[in-house]
């Protein structure tokens, strides 16, 4: 990335009311060249911003003034979140999911960044090998907090080892500062069987509750390993293996609840589903700052659907408080349509995980006529069974087996801006369906929609 670009104006906006235009390149505000929507939120927040902007096909730059409210929104929408340059990741991580993609994808989908900026506007994760003291300092100096950061282990040599950077045996020494300064930071360990999980695990868990004890959470997941992957080391949980994590990491949050008075360590729902567990009501967690990573968004998905209240908006990172800051990659729009057509029957679309878990709760709540139809990732393979991954290429095969008159219910959350991990989009699909918000309230609206519509037709 380099430069920022105005994508869009808000009407009767400040911004709306001096001579701009959407494709204009930002070149500074107040006279400094902002590096980031960080920095370029704390330049505009004022009563006077004076912009320089150069458009295209013209050589002189045009100087902008604008007065407002201090404060008060600019109302502009700048088209990416870093200015310089993304701060990729120079890690090789032996889990790493970008080295399992299939050629052939969107190009954005192949960037690895551990940028730290990323990780408070956008929830990213970094493995702080790539941080510096100028970065502490700018991250006390500007509160940016919560951090996500992966930790993966605490043993130096094995993290060196995983993160295949020697640097990796001591980036998490930025842990401790970030901790000791007050900032909020969610960790996160990918546990591969083998490798960092049994007595390694059962060591990491034990230093976040002595050494790093003000972590916010911890989110302990399971690696995902598709066909793609070429690491002989790299294999799915059994699901003994799953059972085990499971226990082991209950056993340390009720240590820490002990302790610190507060849960600390959390197993995703994948490890439940894989060890033929039922994940836990929403009364187990503290929180669910770490839904969207799976911890505890089975738990908030149904409550949602039994009580019929909307779900707190699941999100991490900050960007939609950010003046300006786009909504990128699975921050970006879903896409679709809830526009209902006319079938004698309703059936759901989902990953091979959700799937009895769905069955379950339609059942329970008076939709057994509803089909849930789980839908194989073929496109990715191995253990990619979340609804998230659903590629366009699976699900228009399932959608062909399906009756005209059958009305589809898809979950938006494998969609990004209408297009599908593999590229397809809704235009590409063998039928129309409709496109679900990913929570348990809207799902039952919908349901109750198609259900109304199915009456007024007999």
């Amino acid at each position: 990335m380099s430069g920022a670009r105005v994508a869009a104006i808000s009407p009767n906006s400040p911004a709306s009311r001096v001579d701009l235009e959407v494709g204009d390149e930002l070149l500074s505000v107040n006279d400094v060249a902002p590096t980031d929507i960080i920095e370029y939120q704390q330049l505009i927040d004022g009563s006077s911003v004076t912009l320089v902007v150069q458009r295209a096909n013209e050589t002189l730059q045009r100087k902008v003034s604008i007065s407002k409210s201090e404060g008060e929104p600019l109302g502009i929408s700048i088209d990416s979140a870093v200015f310089d340059r993304i701060r990729t990741c120079d890690n090789h991580c032996t889990f790493c999911f970008i080295y399992q993609l299939p050629k052939g994808m969107r190009r954005s989908l192949y960037v690895k960044d551990d940028d730290f900026r990323l990780s408070f506007l956008y929830g990213n994760y970094t493995t702080l090998t790539r941080f510096t003291e100028f970065d502490l300092e700018r991250v006390l100096e500007e509160k940016l907090s919560p951090l996500y950061v992966s930790i993966h282990t605490t043993n130096p040599e094995l993290r060196a080892e995983m993160l295949r950077n020697p640097r990796g045996a001591t980036s998490l020494r930025w842990l401790e500062e970030l901790l000791r300064a007050g900032v909020d930071v969610h960790g996160q360990v990918v546990v591969c069987p083998g490798v960092n999980d049994g007595d390694e695990l059962e060591a990491t868990l034990l230093d976040a509750l002595t050494l790093y004890p003000e972590l916010k959470s911890l989110a302990i997941v399971p690696v995902g390993v598709s066909d793609f992957s070429a690491e002989a080391t790299m294999r799915p949980h059994r699901p003994e293996e799953a059972a085990t994590v499971v226990a082991l990491v209950e056993k340390y949050n009720a240590l820490a609840r002990e302790l610190l008075g507060r849960g600390l360590c959390y197993v995703s729902d994948e490890f439940y589903l894989v060890a033929g567990l039922t994940p836990p009501d929403v009364s187990h967690y503290d929180s669910i700052d770490e839904a969207e990573n799976g911890i505890g968004m089975v738990a908030a998905f149904r409550e949602s659907f039994a009580e019929e209240i909307p779900m707190a908006k699941l999100g991490t990172g900050f960007f939609q408080s950010v003046d300006g800051a786009p909504a990128l990659d699975y921050r970006a729009p879903r896409g679709g349509s809830e526009t209902m057509t006319h079938g004698s029957q309703i059936a759901i679309f989902t990953g091979e995980y959700a799937a009895p878990l769905l069955r379950e709760l339609l059942d329970e709540h008076g939709f057994a006529t509803v089909r849930v139809r789980p839908v194989r990732n073929k496109y990715f393979g191995g253990n990619i069974k979340v609804a998230g991954l659903l590629t366009g290429t699976d699900l228009a095969e399932a959608l062909r087996e399906e009756n005209d008159d059958t009305i589809c219910l898809v979950p938006d959350v494998c969609l990004s801006e209408n297009r599908f991990l593999d590229g397809l989009t809704l235009d590409d699909l063998p039928r129309a369906i409709v496109t679900v918000p990913t929570t348990g309230f809207d799902l039952r609206r919908v349901l109750r929609q198609a259900q109304l519509q199915e009456m007024s037709f007999s």
